[in-house]
């Protein structure tokens, strides 16, 4: 028993690392000046990027479509580590 307790104590821990959600705005002029909450991620923005902390289980393709329905075009789209692809951009931002 002691010897099974030693072997799990000696093994590596793996942190799980959330991937990053961004966005760049195409329009400076649409970019918040304060967080913004859009289905339950906490959007903050640097010049004309924006990142997110948290929020719901959704495609990427749909969590797009929400963040330009609120802040307009966007140049650049990941969510949760899935990135928009130039395709996948130009219908998220009809």
């Amino acid at each position: 028993m002691l010897t099974l307790l030693a072997a799990f104590a000696a093994a590596p821990v793996v942190a799980q690392s959330t991937a990053p959600t961004r966005a760049v705005l195409a329009d400076a002029s649409r970019v918040p000046a304060r967080a913004t909450i859009i289905d339950g991620a906490n959007w903050r923005c640097e010049g004309q990027t924006c990142t997110a902390s948290g929020g719901v289980d959704q495609p990427a393709p749909r969590a797009c479509r929400r963040v330009v329905a609120r802040f307009g075009a966007v140049t650049e789209f990941s969510w949760k580590g899935t990135v928009l692809s130039g395709e996948q951009l130009a219908v998220c931002n009809r």
